[in-house]
């Protein structure tokens, strides 16, 4: 089993930043990947960025590309989220999920919540 819990989350202004933590415990070393979801009420879950542990591939949503940044600390077994010029529409309920295989994500934290103000 691997544990997840987030870390980070705020009110934050139109045009702030803010930093997404994500530690991992337990069996991190059979992570393949882990990946930042965001989901706003009455919306389908969406996934805006993810890094494999090993190689650190990186991938993002296009409505967030240029502007999110995701990484790894693989000594510390922590995935950040750095999310630089935030956006009203990027107010959302933030998870960090943890898989075993390729976009696979079976291992869930319980949620950080971002809120962009204008």
């Amino acid at each position: 089993q691997v544990q997840l819990v987030e870390s980070g989350g705020g009110l934050v202004q139109v045009g702030g930043s803010l930093r997404l933590s994500c530690a991992a415990s337990g069996r991190t070393y059979s992570l393949y990947g882990t990946g930042w979801f965001r989901q706003v009420p009455g919306k389908e879950r969406e996934l805006v960025a993810a890094v494999t542990w090993r190689a650190g591939r990186t991938s993002y949503a296009d409505s967030v590309n240029g502007r999110f940044t995701i990484s790894r600390d693989r000594a510390e077994n922590t995935v950040y989220l750095q999310m630089n010029s935030l956006k009203p529409e990027d107010t959302a309920v933030y998870y960090c999920a943890g898989g075993t295989r390729p976009n696979e994500y079976e291992y869930w934290g319980q949620g950080t919540q971002v809120t962009v103000s204008s």
